[in-house]
């Protein structure tokens, strides 16, 4: 078959993973135009579904292990493994989801379980890693996940320090000395699709504190407390990473990951692609179909149908996106971008718990596609 069309979808958000999107539209494909190869390529953004996408893509496995959530509490969390490579969302150990709203407190919440996740693949012999920093409930600078991962740390007077974004003000001094020494062999890429600083107006407990439950009171220690931990670790490093672009995602864990461990923060959705080696899958395509769960006007902001139109572009391939939902005001800017056509996948008026069903969503998605082929291929 030297005709293809390659379907590269994130997923639906609380309906359908990117797999799933991408199976439903195949099985249109194959019934309206079954000359053609379908290759379907999970993918997604850095955030919710990442570690689903790449290991479907790489057919490589879950691992589930027990950590400590953002309270404290163990939680039950999951992260892939694809030979030496592992792929984590910091959000499975450490994110705002898991913590009630009522309890949501950055002054104590902990990134603790997120090195854990990474301990637990160090360990089982992985040396890549891919993580995604979306969805965080913390704002401790990352010296959770540091203590870890064997990261001592310290208070003026000889003290270890506790847990929580409360502490990261009491760091006087570091000890590396109980470092996992297999961090030096591991490589870090980093999914943080924001710039913004660890400290200041624009910083991690200004922008990001107010939804995880942090009032303005303690909003100016969170920030004030980082700023210290900042300069102890200037002073430790002989670098300032705290003024990076990305250094204030997930609460300070993007400045973490750059100061401590090397990583490199990159756009979530390109770091999956070329994960996935995505340009590879385009070739001989000659449509590519894309989306998801909302098509508005964040999607050209490095959202994943955005990254995949460009890939397909530099190629001169269409594209075609389907949302759950497509914001009327923002069409024209998603038509200006550059995709083809925009298709919102429910036909009429539906409620969102109704929409939101897999059943559902699946039938809109298969029913949708094969409307669009069958309009694509008319004949006058």
């Amino acid at each position: 078959m030297n005709k293809k069309i390659v379907v590269a979808s994130d997923s639906f958000k609380g309906s359908l993973s990117s797999l799933q999107v991408g199976e439903a539209a195949a099985k249109s494909i194959s019934s309206v135009l079954p000359e053609y190869h379908v290759e379907v390529v999970p993918v997604a953004d850095g955030g919710e579904g990442t570690v689903e996408a790449i290991v479907s893509a790489l057919k490589g496995k879950y691992v589930r292990v027990t950590v400590t959530g953002p309270l404290g509490n163990p939680v039950e969390s999951v992260y892939g493994m694809c030979g030496s490579i592992a792929v984590i969302e910091m959000s499975a150990a450490s994110g705002l989801t898991l913590v009630p709203p009522d309890k949501r407190n950055p002054w104590v919440m902990t990134s603790y379980g997120t090195g854990e996740l990474i301990r637990d693949a160090v360990i089982n012999g992985c040396r890549k890693f891919i993580i995604g920093i979306g969805g965080s409930a913390t704002n401790d600078g990352g010296i959770g996940m540091l203590q870890a991962l064997g990261f001592r740390f310290f208070d003026a007077k000889g003290n270890t320090i506790g847990r929580g974004g409360s502490e990261a003000g009491r760091v006087a001094a570091i000890d590396t000395s109980c470092v996992l020494p297999e961090l030096e062999k591991c490589s870090f890429r980093v999914a943080c699709d924001v710039t913004n600083p660890l400290t200041g107006n624009n910083g991690a407990s200004y922008i990001f504190g107010p939804q995880k439950g942090a009032d303005p009171e303690m909003i100016e220690k969170l920030d004030k407390g980082l700023e210290s931990f900042s300069r102890v670790v200037a002073d430790t490093c002989g670098e300032d990473f705290s003024i990076y672009p990305g250094a204030g995602g997930a609460g300070g864990l993007g400045f973490a990951f750059l100061a401590f461990l090397g990583a490199k923060l990159e756009s979530g959705i390109e770091m999956v692609l070329d994960t996935v080696s995505f340009d590879s899958k385009l070739e001989r395509a000659t449509l590519v179909i894309t989306g998801e769960g909302r098509l508005d006007y964040q999607t050209c902001m490095g959202k994943t149908p955005y990254g995949v139109l460009q890939h397909a572009k530099r190629q001169g391939i269409p594209v075609i996106a389907i949302g759950g939902a497509v914001v009327p005001e923002a069409m024209e800017s998603l038509m200006e971008a550059g995709f083809s056509s925009v298709f919102p996948i429910v036909s009429g008026p539906i409620s969102i718990n109704e929409a939101l069903k897999p059943e559902i969503a699946t039938f809109n998605v298969e029913r949708t596609v094969a409307q669009i082929l069958r309009t694509l291929f008319i004949r006058i």
